[in-house]
């Protein structure tokens, strides 16, 4: 009964859009992150020995009539063990209680339970549910077993709530734990008619949202969602933050780097039409942060990123996706790490070459945005979180709003 129920939830669709005389409805990414190896300070803790239950609160930019969840044990080295999950509307950003009546249980090959293998992910069945654009997705999970290696993402930016036992039908939550972090789960998809579609932001901390708290959805990629759903030509857009705090486009930073992540952070992308691509500054900061490094090392790494971002635009553009070029932000100042005019020097010959017609698709000047322009290598004190390297809350929206719409909205 569970399989002819599935198939009929597809002939469903089918027969609307035969009716209609309209293409039938696609499945089209609302919110993803990036996963990561979690290491023991961001694992998920197992208070009742892998027994556990957690409740993960998402933002959705695109609406749809059904959703299913991808979850993830991309780095796990056993399998994880899901006895159940459930998704429904969170009473609130970041709140560990769901609106009454909204509760939908997921299920996987129409069973209830999956084992999810070591290095995979694996998809829910679709579930009737009406999504909201910039609504709260409680997506509720029971874990029967964590795998030895876990998979999370530690820049959540809102709240997990974390319980024992088998929780998945409690409305309140009213004991749950709560933590700043996403466990096991990569993304979350809707059906929606075309032309919806969606934007990557493929990028490190500044995309992540560093100094954004407690759901409040306040990172560059919240604010544009929140002008593309206002605005009538964009408002089937969505926005995929695919953001990793200390990420860098080719060493291994924080996270795999920007070119090893990106068949599965952004070719992988149901609905992908557009790439933003704001990434490198740490590649720089690293560079001459513990020793000094030659004219010549300094030059090379030039070079290599600018070949790093040269492969990211061909595979784009071989997957038939518009690739946005982002400016890297001033740093000067910072005291993690203390860049000299030499650095400088190399940001701006990078800039150059992004800002450098045809090496791109179109260019975001995010430096221009938030510079001082008394002071150019610094960021202007207005967008500065204090840390010279990370825009604070109105930097984020100063570049959420230089984003012109004009370039998603043919």
């Amino acid at each position: 009964m569970r399989i002819l129920s599935t198939v009929g939830f597809v002939l469903l669709y089918c027969g609307i859009a035969s009716a209609n005389r309209s293409p039938p409805p696609t499945w089209v990414a609302t919110w993803t992150t990036s996963p990561i190896r979690s290491n023991p300070e961001h694992a998920l803790p197992s208070p009742t020995s892998g027994n556990t239950t957690v409740r993960q609160v998402v933002r959705l930019t695109l609406g749809g009539a059904a959703l299913r969840v991808r979850f993830t044990n991309r780095f796990g080295t056993t399998p994880l063990r899901i006895a159940g999950a459930h998704v429904a509307v969170a009473s609130g950003p970041a709140a560990a209680g769901i609106q009454a009546g909204t509760d939908r249980a997921l299920r996987f090959g129409g069973r209830p339970d999956v084992e999810v293998p070591a290095g995979a992910d694996f998809w829910s069945d679709p579930v009737p549910f009406a999504a909201k654009p910039l609504s709260d997705l409680a997506i509720t999970t029971h874990f029967a077993a964590l795998p030895d290696q876990q998979t999370g993402h530690p820049g959540a930016r809102t709240r997990s709530w974390i319980a024992g036992g088998d929780r998945l039908a409690d409305t309140a939550f009213a004991d749950a734990r709560p933590v700043e972090r996403w466990f096991q789960i990569a993304a979350v998809e809707v059906t929606a008619a075309p032309p919806a579609r969606a934007i990557v932001a493929l990028g490190d901390s500044i995309t992540d949202g560093y100094g954004v708290t407690d759901g409040r959805h306040l990172r560059w990629t919240d604010d544009l969602a929140r002008r593309l759903s206002a605005a009538p030509r964009t408002r089937r857009i969505a926005v995929l933050n695919q953001g990793i705090g200390g990420n860098c486009l080719l060493a291994e930073c924080s996270g795999p780097n920007a070119l090893a992540r990106f068949d599965s952070d952004v070719a992988s992308q149901p609905g992908a039409r557009y790439v933003i691509v704001l990434e490198g500054i740490n590649d720089l900061g690293r560079l001459g942060r513990e020793r000094p490094v030659s004219p010549e090392e300094r030059q090379s790494r030039v070079q290599q990123m600018i070949a790093g971002y040269a492969q990211i635009v061909a595979r784009a553009r071989a997957l038939r996706l518009t690739v946005i070029g982002g400016t890297i932000t001033p740093f000067v100042g910072n005291d993690y790490y203390h860049p000299d005019a030499a650095a400088e020097a190399a940001r701006q010959a990078i800039n150059a070459w992004i800002r450098t017609p045809g090496h791109f698709d179109a260019v975001i000047d995010f430096d221009r945005i938030v510079r001082d322009p008394a002071r150019p290598d610094r960021l202007l004190p207005a967008y500065d979180s204090g840390d010279h390297l990370h825009p604070s809350i109105a930097g984020y929206r100063a570049m959420a709003d230089a984003v012109p719409l004009t370039l998603f909205a043919r």
